[in-house]
């Protein structure tokens, strides 16, 4: 489990394919010095919302494999020279300054629109039909591993919506979301607690 609090940039150095057809990537990232102290191989790391195992380590990078399926449902992950917001695995003696964070990337998100307003960046953000529901005004959600406050939901005709947030200037200098743009696609992760609330509220199934 993760918080969404972004404790480091990181940084894709290469991409290796994986021996075998239709196979993934191992994808190295660098690390600022002493970030990976406590890390141990196979460790979890979330990679801007993706929780990945760390099958190499060393003193400022680390590796991770990912499969094909994995890539085609994320965003940003096989881009080298591209930053991504990393976060070690919580321990119990950890606080939890964002929310509960799984690093199960739900879907892909589009920008619509990053418009400065004011000190801060307004950011519109399309979320698919199939997430649309677990957005939910003042709620929270995960962008590209970042935990974020939605401030309004716009819902659409054809079942999608528009999720309205604001990025105070610390989230834009410690994270990778400054370098969004229109068109920019994002991991996104809704909330748990919401997940689990729509499964309680479908009806019960039929008794024979």
């Amino acid at each position: 489990m993760f918080t969404g609090i972004v404790s480091a940039l990181g940084r894709i150095q290469s991409t290796q394919a994986l021996p075998g057809q239709g196979a993934g990537l191992r994808v190295r990232v660098s690390t600022p010095a002493g970030w990976l102290e406590r890390a141990r191989p196979g460790d979890s790391i979330c990679v801007s919302g993706a929780c990945m195992t760390a099958v190499e380590l060393g003193a400022e990078h680390f590796a991770f494999d990912i499969s094909a399926e994995s890539l085609r449902l994320t965003a940003g992950l096989d881009q080298v020279g591209a930053a991504v917001n990393l976060e070690q695995s919580l321990t119990l003696a950890d606080r939890l300054g964002g929310h509960l964070v799984s690093g199960h990337v739900d879907g892909v998100g589009q920008v619509r629109a990053f418009d400065a307003v004011g000190e801060s960046q307004h950011l519109v953000l399309s979320i698919p039909a199939e997430l649309a529901r677990f957005v939910a005004y003042k709620g929270s959600l995960t962008v590209n591993g970042v935990s974020l406050t939605v401030n309004s939901v716009e819902d659409l005709g054809d079942g999608s919506a528009r999720a309205h947030i604001n990025l105070v200037p610390h989230t834009l200098r410690h994270t990778n979301l400054h370098a969004l743009r229109a068109g920019s696609a994002v991991n996104l992760e809704v909330d748990l607690i919401a997940r689990y609330v729509q499964r309680m509220l479908r009806p019960e199934p039929a008794q024979d």
